[in-house]
């Protein structure tokens, strides 16, 4: 009898019938009222597989809205809306964490840190948490992440793509672009440094 099943995108299925017409393993199992099972397969990897049909990249899109008071000098990120398309999303909870730190290492990237070497030895002069800026807790913004969550079965079986560093590419860049519509100055090198606003005129 078990020769004439076949196992094939997480159901279970008869060998001359699609997978579709199976049944899903967590049915099977529920069905038998067992909650764990265990045991040895192998599949086809497809990791570092070049297909020239089909991109298997994660994406994302930032949307950055940024607050400038010349008068007291206060640049602040104040909103951040991000879509990301990372195949599905099976756990959405440290999925967006992920994403939302991301964000934050991009808020620090684009307005506070930056590495000073000395000119005589090349070392770096605040190599220490004293002296090197980062953001903090008071500098975070508001923080909206959304998952299109559709599923890449051209990557795997899961559907599932990576959400490690899509969350920060972009970030300083949007950021960038933010400070631009807000103060009409266009920064080209981050940080964005207050110096560097002050005295333009102000964006209408």
């Amino acid at each position: 009898m078990f020769n004439e099943l076949a196992l094939t995108n997480g159901r279970v299925h008869e060998k001359n019938s699609p997978p579709d017409n199976g049944i899903p393993y967590e049915t099977v199992l529920q069905n038998a009222n067992v909650r764990e099972a265990t045991g040895n397969g192998k599949s086809e990897g497809t990791f570092l597989k070049r297909s020239d049909k089909y991109s298997t990249h994660s994406f994302g899109a930032h949307f950055v809205e940024v607050t400038w008071d010349p008068g007291i000098a206060r640049l602040r990120v104040r909103r951040v809306v991000t879509v990301i398309d990372g195949g599905r999303i099976i756990n959405q909870r440290p999925a967006r964490n992920q994403v939302e730190g991301a964000i934050m290492m991009g808020v620090g990237m684009s307005l506070f840190e930056e590495t000073h070497y000395d000119p005589q030895t090349g070392h770096p002069v605040n190599n220490n948490l004293a002296d090197y800026c980062m953001a903090v807790n008071a500098d975070t913004p508001e923080i909206d992440v959304t998952f299109l969550d559709y599923p890449d079965f051209v990557l795997n079986e899961y559907g599932a793509r990576g959400v490690g560093e899509i969350g920060l590419a972009g970030v300083a860049a949007a950021i960038a672009s933010a400070v631009y519509h807000a103060s009409g100055v266009r920064i080209r090198r981050l940080p964005v440094k207050i110096e560097d606003l002050l005295g333009a005129p102000a964006a209408i």
